[in-house]
C-alpha cells in the first residue's frame, strides 16, 4: 500500500499564481474591482476566440444569467441532461420554470437522436415556438453539458435547435480548451457555438480560480446584459440606481489573478493530461474487465476526466472498486446520481432514460490531476492488477 494519498483531481498552481495574487494584495484590489478581472475576461475570449467574457462566482451563476438571457421565465420549460452535476440544472428552477430530463448517448453527452425524437412526437411548433403536448407549455431553451471534457453532438443539437427556435445554453465546464477539429464547426471551442457558453474554475477544474466562472458569447448585447445582471445591475453606479433585479456575482480580482496564471499554463496541462490518459488507455486495455472510455475522434479534448468503464468480466463491481482503491489510498469517484432520480426532480418529465442508467453503474473516475506523476498512475494500474 502506498504511503502517499492520490486525490481524484487537485489544483496545479506551479506558475505566476504566487505572483499574480501578491501583486492583487500588494496594490490592495482584493474584491470585484481590479485590473485582473477585465484581463481575465479577455484573456478568457481570447483564448476561446469568442467576442467577449463575462465573469461570474461559479459556473452555477453563470448558467442562471445564461438561462435569463435566454428569456426562460415562471412557467417555461428547458430541456436538460440527467447524466450530469445538478448544478446544471437546479438554475432552471431558480427562475421558476421546468427540467425536461433527456438521456445521454455512448459519448456520456445528451442524445441528439431522442431530442429530436421528444421535439417532433411529444410537441408542437407552432408561432415560432415549441410547445410540450401534455404541459402545454413553452419549451424556450436547452441546456448541454460537455461532460468530462468530451464535446456533445453540436451539429445535430444546433439543427434541431435552430428547427425548432431553442435557445442553446452550453454548459463548458468541464470543457475550457476543448474544440473541434473537423467538421462544420471545426476551430470553435466549447461554449462557444450555443447562444450562451458558460466555463467552471471550481478547485478540480483543469484550471482553477478557487471558485469562480466565465460566461461567455459572441453576441455583444447578450454580453453587456450580463455584465449589467451580475453587478446588481446599476444604471447609473454613482448614484447607485439600478432599473431591474441583479445579482452580485461578478468574480473579485483576487480570483482573477490566480485565473490568469492557469490560463497562461492550460495548454501544459492539456498535454500532461492527454499523455496521462494515453498511459493509462495502454494500460489498462490488457487488464479484462477494464477500458478506459474514449474521447470523440472529431475533437481535440482537455481530457478532464478519465471515465474507467467496469464490465462483469472484472473481479469487483464499481462500488467494489472505489472501496478497494480507497483503502489503497487511492481516490475515485461515481458518476453522479442521475438528477431526474433526485427528490427535488422525482417529478419532473424524463424521456426514455435508459443508456444513462448503464452507464453510472459501470463508470468510476479515476485520478486525473495534471501534476500526477508517471509513479503514482503506475500505482494506480497495479492496484487494478492485482485486486486481492
Amino acid at each position: 500500500m502506498s504511503n502517499k494519498f492520490i486525490p481524484l483531481s487537485v489544483p496545479n498552481l506551479k506558475g505566476n499564481e504566487l505572483n499574480y495574487v501578491t501583486k492583487a494584495v500588494k496594490e490592495e484590489w482584493v474584491s470585484t474591482g481590479g485590473p485582473f478581472v477585465n484581463d481575465f475576461e479577455e484573456k478568457i475570449a481570447q483564448y476561446s476566440k469568442c467576442k467577449g467574457a463575462v465573469s461570474c462566482q461559479n459556473g452555477t451563476s453563470g448558467i442562471h444569467i445564461a438561462l435569463k438571457l435566454c428569456g426562460v421565465t415562471n412557467g417555461d420549460e428547458v430541456i436538460v441532461p440527467t447524466l450530469t452535476f445538478i448544478a446544471a440544472v437546479n438554475p432552471v428552477k431558480y427562475l421558476y420554470a421546468e427540467p425536461i430530463f433527456m438521456d445521454c448517448d455512448d459519448s456520456l453527452t445528451l442524445d441528439p437522436d431522442k431530442l429530436e425524437d421528444f421535439c417532433k412526437n411529444e410537441c408542437v411548433f407552432e408561432n415560432g415556438a415549441l410547445i410540450n403536448k401534455n404541459t402545454k407549455k413553452i419549451i424556450k431553451a436547452l441546456i448541454v453539458v460537455h461532460v468530462f471534457g468530451n464535446m456533445a453532438d453540436m451539429e445535430k443539437i444546433m439543427d434541431i435547435a435552430n428547427k425548432y427556435n431553442l435557445k442553446v445554453v452550453e454548459d463548458a465546464t468541464e470543457a475550457i480548451g476543448t474544440y473541434y477539429i473537423s467538421g462544420r464547426y471545426a476551430g470553435k471551442y466549447a461554449g462557444t457555438i450555443g447562444n450562451i457558453g458558460i466555463y467552471s474554475f471550481n478547485g478540480n477544474k483543469i484550471i482553477t480560480t478557487g471558485g469562480g466562472g466565465m460566461i461567455i458569447s459572441d453576441d455583444e448585447d447578450l454580453l453587456k446584459r450580463a455584465k449589467h445582471l451580475t453587478t446588481q445591475a446599476k444604471s447609473d453606479e454613482l448614484y447607485y440606481t439600478h432599473d431591474e433585479i441583479g445579482y452580485n456575482y461578478r468574480m473579485t480580482n483576487l480570483q482573477a489573478a490566480l485565473g490568469l496564471a492557469q490560463l497562461e499554463q492550460l495548454e501544459k496541462f492539456i498535454q500532461t493530461k492527454k499523455d496521462n490518459y494515453e498511459f493509462y488507455k495502454n494500460s489498462i486495455k490488457n487488464i479484462k474487465g477494464l477500458k478506459i472510455l474514449d474521447f470523440k475522434e472529431n475533437i481535440r479534448p482537455n481530457y478532464w476526466f478519465y471515465s474507467l468503464y467496469i464490465d462483469e468480466n472484472y473481479s469487483l463491481d464499481k462500488d467494489g472498486v472505489i472501496k478497494y482503491l480507497l483503502s489503497k489510498n487511492v481516490q475515485t469517484r461515481p458518476i453522479w446520481g442521475l438528477i431526474n432520480e433526485q427528490l427535488p426532480y422525482k417529478n419532473s418529465i424524463s424521456y426514455k432514460i435508459e443508456t444513462a442508467k448503464k452507464y453510472i453503474n459501470h463508470i468510476v473516475n479515476i485520478p486525473c490531476s495534471s501534476n500526477l506523476d508517471k509513479q503514482d498512475i503506475k500505482y494506480v494500474i497495479e492496484c487494478l492488477k492485482t485486486v486481492e
